[in-house]
């Protein structure tokens, strides 16, 4: 199975493309089909307050398209905005897996040990559109227009339904081209009081490059005492599993899913040098063998304070960032919104995989502190797996290690202590020193051209690689989440989780993209 690109920051998430994106679809007219291939997303909790970013592009003819979200309350003109995209592409390479290269320290005195890395909002527009006002057609079947407005290229309009036939109905009298089934999934939501964000795109307004809309990411604000991810909206037309990953950032507090088995990505493996040119096929070979080993469990990858990081792909996120994403509204109360001001956020990342069979939307917890994935050695041994710790700093990373191979000219040498490359090496011509390098473009990692057991260079007993052990090129296809917690853990994840902590329910993403027909 071959994924499409995806994340956030922030939001960001990973898609067959033999399947839509997994919080919605885009339908053209005829036979013609978009396809979202690019959703991201970024969650900033704290409290009740709930701040979900999101970035959209498609593929597909530039005519107009709607897209419609459920949301928990009535969003007024000043919960949206509109966002530039650098924000996300900074979540997405903070979080991503990471490969470092090092090299083993001259034996001889014995050196200082290297711990660090190889190498080292727009405005909100509004403008005014035609009243709207329910239709007598409208109101016959239960469905309600509770605010308008626009923002950047979106014509928002937000709806309540008392029935979810009735708002299906409504959307298809309106011109949406909704696909067949969607009124079940859109039945809970209705059920629950949700409400839902329609927002029209005006085409004069996108800018279409190569044949993809880049369109401007949306950022919504409410208050909530749940925490979650309402994804269901989004299988009404997929063709199989999705990948979706979900980026947090709450002050001083990393989030699992309380509604799913988790468990943390294998890290600190020492990989052969080929790696180097196939890291994003080795991370998703690691990813799938993760997944088929804890059959509907939330993948880990990074829970990490987000103002720093080691080793770093790239600067760490700051205050303009946090603000950007929310902080200027995550203050306060429902009745005076105020900035957060502090920078104490922790950057949780979380893969999940799913089909169309999941029984519940994605519901988040908080959860103990944990690290991973650093070169720190006990009794000579780098660490391993996730651990208890009283500080978040996990993180999937994956190393290149060169052995000392010049003289060795004392009686005691001391080996395995790695670093930056020798100074004679940085001498030689055309010499670069390596970066770290984070796996950005997974979508368009090909599946089966990684080994895993040719590719670590020891054992990875979580999940049952062996170094040299013959594996099938094409792992069997994972079961997706059914929403039942499985009755005993398996594979590698900490088992430090606060399940007393508040639950938490955020509610944005089950995004579905829709296409309003003309005339």
């Amino acid at each position: 199975m071959r994924l499409a690109p995806s994340l956030v920051v922030a939001a960001l998430a990973l898609f067959p493309t033999n399947a839509d994106a997994f919080c919605g679809f885009y339908v053209a007219g005829g036979d013609q089909k978009m396809f979202n291939d690019a959703t991201q997303v970024v969650l900033m909790r704290s409290g009740t307050r709930t701040v979900l970013s999101m970035q959209n592009d498609y593929k597909g003819p530039p005519t107009d398209f709607a897209m419609v979200i459920p949301v928990p309350v009535v969003l007024r003109e000043g919960d949206v905005k509109t966002l530039t995209k650098e924000v996300f592409a900074r979540v997405e390479a903070m979080g991503a897996p990471r490969l470092v290269e090092y090299w083993e320290q001259d034996p001889c005195p014995i050196p200082q040990q290297s711990m660090g890395s190889a190498a080292a909002g727009a405005p909100l527009i509004v403008e005014p559109v035609p009243d709207l006002k329910p239709t007598d057609t409208a109101a016959d079947l239960g469905v309600t227009i509770e605010a308008k407005f626009t923002v950047g290229e979106y014509q928002v309009v937000i709806l309540s339904a008392k029935e979810s036939t009735g708002l299906d109905t409504w959307l298809r009298q309106e011109g949406y081209q909704i696909p067949a089934g969607a009124e079940p999934l859109l039945r809970p939501y209705v059920e629950s009081g949700m409400k839902f964000f329609v927002a029209k795109v005006d085409p004069d307004k996108v800018t279409f490059v190569d044949g993809r809309a880049s369109l401007s990411p949306l950022r919504f604000h409410y208050d909530t005492e749940e925490f979650s991810l309402p994804i269901r909206l989004g299988l009404a037309n997929s063709s199989g599993t999705q990948d979706l990953i979900v980026n947090i950032l709450a002050p001083q507090q990393r989030y699992e899913v309380a509604n799913y088995d988790n468990v943390t990505i294998p890290t600190n493996l020492d990989v052969d040098v080929k790696v180097k040119d196939k890291f994003g096929a080795f991370y998703a070979a690691l990813f799938d063998r993760t997944i088929e080993m804890n059959p509907g469990a939330v993948v880990t990858e990074y829970a990490w304070q987000a103002t720093t990081c080691d080793p770093c792909p790239g600067p760490a996120l700051d205050q303009s960032h946090f603000l950007t994403l929310g902080a200027d509204v995550l203050g306060g109360s429902k009745d005076r919104v105020t900035p957060y001001a502090k920078a104490d956020f922790v950057l949780t990342r979380l893969h999940a995989r799913y089909g169309t069979s999941m029984k519940d939307d994605l519901r988040f917890t908080t959860a103990a502190p944990i690290a991973g994935g650093r070169e720190v050695r006990t009794m000579g041994r780098l660490e391993e797996r996730a651990t208890s710790s009283k500080h978040n700093n996990f993180q999937g990373r994956y190393a290149i290690r060169y052995p000392w191979t010049g003289p060795i000219r004392c009686e005691k040498p001391v080996r395995g202590v790695w670093g930056e490359p020798p100074a004679e090496l940085h001498q030689r011509p055309g010499f670069v020193a390596p970066e770290v390098k984070p796996a950005l473009d997974l979508a368009f990692a090909s599946r089966g051209s990684v080994q895993l057991a040719s590719a670590v260079l020891h054992d990875v007993p979580e999940i049952d690689v062996r170094v040299g052990a013959s594996r099938p090129t094409e792992p069997p296809l994972p079961a997706a989440p059914t929403g039942d917690r499985p009755q005993k853990k398996r594979g590698c994840g900490c088992q430090a989780t606060d399940r007393d902590g508040p639950l938490v329910w955020a509610v944005l993403v089950g995004v579905l993209f829709l296409r309003r027909r003309r005339g």
